[in-house]
Formats: structure tokens, C-alpha cells, sequence
């Protein structure tokens, strides 16, 4: 590597299985005017990672097409309110898997002061996803129960706790009494092992939710609905289980249901702008007192991007896997 070049994670042959990531020599990216130049310590990984590399999630247009959707790391080049030597952490388009990275000014939050690379890294793809689906979108508030499915995806943990901070109640599903057990120890007011559990009935028999948010999809619809409240929301950000609802209409005007969802990287820059800084206002505090807290799984070096996705994959993992260069 060079002062012109960097490394960062392609994918060979453009799509393919995990061990297609590998790393590559690039020109070092130059900022634009509103853009910073980050020197990325630690980069978060998603499932939308997964899914772009296998081709099925094409980034935005005018994004990297390198992954990474989060980083941490010391500005370089400064922009907006952000000088060289900054620390940040930050929301990308695309291009974290890198040494460096371009990221919109109006996209960075500061590093909170108790955590490290890595779990500053782990925040904000997860904690901008939670905030804009389920205090918007479903518009959870204090006192109402929400229902977290995966719970102990990196999306389930950052739910659980920002949901506790907000003042509302918790029950959450993950496959596994080990899945299950750790659920509990964040915080969760009722644990479901779906493995052997009915989570409708039981989630019916603590008095019901508000709120749902659900990255399983078709299997759970019906239980899910079964447990709504009159009034209640269900909002959708993946469907790793079935893409396609068989909606029983008459069930959903009864109890006066929202069904509802989102995806975060396609968002306008002016959107995403806004949105970060409502997760500032309202979650960064939460995070610096040590509410709402990073909980990551395992670290792999950069250059083991394809071991990362492989473990992600597997399912085996409690809270966020974390790539550190």
C-alpha cells in the first residue's frame, strides 16, 4: 500500500459465497466538499452486507460499491463540524470494508467517550435502524410492550435495550434456550425459545403488544397478529424467513393494525441527515450513560471479511460481528 492507495474487501467475480471477499489494493477515495475522510479502525457487519454480495442488494446510486455500512475511526479530512483527529463513528452508504472511508458530514455521530474501536463501530447501522423502525414507524412509547423477533441478532440486542431506555416492556423470540437466556440478560421482560415455544400465545398471555418488529417475516404473521393489541403496529425490516404474507384482512381490521416497514441505505442523504440527528438527541444519550450499549459477538481482522460473513451466517452469533483494520 501507498500514500495513493488503500486496502479494502471486493468481492471476486462481483457476487458469489462468502470466501468471494477478499482483499484488494484501490486508490485512496478523495473527499468532496461536505465529505469526510475517515481512517476506519473498526467496520460494522450486516446482513445487508451479505445480501449485497450475493448480488441480491445493489447499493444506492452514487454509493461505493465496497461494503460496509458503519464504521469508527479518526477523521483525516475534515468537513461541517468535524475536524482532522476527530473521532466518529458514522453511517454509510457503502465502503467501510476499507483503511479508509468518504462519509457525508451530516452522517457522523461522535465516539462515546467509554467505548472502544469496536464498539463504536457496532452502533450506528443498528441503532439508526431500531430508531427509525421502531420509534417511528411504530411509534413505541413508554409503557407499551414491544415484540422483538431475533432477538439476538445485532439489530434484536440494540431494540431490546433502546425499547428498556424508552420506558416500554420487552418480550422477545430467538431459536434456542441459549438464544433465549441471552435476551433475558439484556433486559427482555419475557424470553420465547421459538424452538419449542409458542411466542403468540405466551406474548397473549403477558397482556399482548404494542409494537412488533420483525425480521422473520411470512411464518410469523399469524401469531404475530394473533398478539397485537387493538391499534398495534407490525413493522417489517427483513423476512429471512418467507417474503410472501398470506394477510388475513379481516384479523387485521379487527384489531385496527398498522402493517408497516423500511429499508435505511436507500434513504436520501437529507433523510439520513435528519435521522441522525434525532438518534444524537435521543439515543446517544441513552449510549453515553451506558443504557444502550454495544454487544458484540466477535472481531476478525479486515482481511478476514469472508470468515466474518461466514460466521454471520451461520446464526451462531449474540449481538454484532465487528471487522478491525
Amino acid at each position: 500500500m501507498t500514500a495513493d492507495t488503500m486496502t479494502a474487501i471486493a468481492v471476486r467475480g462481483g457476487s458469489g459465497p462468502a470466501d468471494a471477499l477478499h482483499a484488494v489494493q484501490v486508490p485512496m477515495p478523495v473527499s468532496a466538499e461536505g465529505e469526510l475522510l475517515v481512517r476506519v479502525l473498526a467496520a460494522g457487519v450486516n446482513r445487508p452486507d451479505t445480501l449485497q454480495r450475493e448480488g441480491r442488494y445493489p447499493p444506492p446510486p452514487g454509493s461505493p460499491a465496497t461494503l460496509g455500512l458503519e464504521i469508527a475511526g479518526e477523521v483525516v479530512v475534515g468537513a461541517g463540524r468535524w475536524r482532522a483527529g476527530d473521532r466518529v463513528c458514522a453511517l454509510l452508504g457503502g465502503g467501510g470494508y476499507a483503511t479508509h472511508a468518504l462519509v457525508d458530514a451530516r452522517h457522523v455521530l461522535p465516539w462515546p467517550k467509554e467505548l472502544d474501536a469496536v464498539q463504536a463501530a457496532a452502533l450506528p447501522e443498528t441503532l439508526f435502524t431500531v430508531y427509525a423502525n421502531v420509534f417511528e414507524h411504530g411509534a413505541l412509547r413508554a409503557g407499551e410492550t414491544l415484540l422483538v423477533h431475533g432477538a439476538t441478532s445485532g439489530i434484536g440486542v440494540a431494540a431490546i435495550q433502546m425499547a428498556k431506555a424508552a420506558g416500554a416492556r420487552v418480550i422477545a423470540t430467538g431459536r434456542g434456550a441459549a438464544k433465549a437466556e441471552a435476551a433475558r440478560r439484556l433486559g427482555a421482560d419475557v424470553a420465547v425459545d421459538t424452538s419449542h415455544e409458542d411466542f403468540g400465545q405466551i406474548a397473549i398471555d403477558a397482556g399482548g403488544v404494542d409494537v412488533a418488529l420483525d425480521m422473520v417475516g411470512a411464518p410469523y404473521l399469524a401469531s404475530t397478529l394473533d398478539a397485537l393489541k387493538p391499534g398495534g403496529r407490525i413493522v417489517y425490516i427483513a423476512a429471512q424467513g418467507g417474503n410472501d404474507l398470506q394477510l388475513p384482512v379481516a384479523a387485521l381490521m379487527r384489531k385496527q393494525a398498522v402493517l408497516t416497514g423500511s429499508l435505511l441505505r436507500p434513504r436520501s442523504a437529507d433523510e439520513k441527515a435528519r435521522l441522525a440527528a434525532e438518534v444524537e438527541r435521543v439515543v446517544w444519550p441513552w449510549v453515553e450513560a451506558g443504557r444502550v450499549r454495544a454487544v458484540v459477538d466477535r472481531t476478525f481482522p479486515l482481511e478476514q471479511a469472508a470468515q466474518a460473513h461466514a460466521w454471520l451466517e451461520s446464526g451462531r452469533h449474540t449481538g454484532k460481528v465487528v471487522l478491525v483494520t
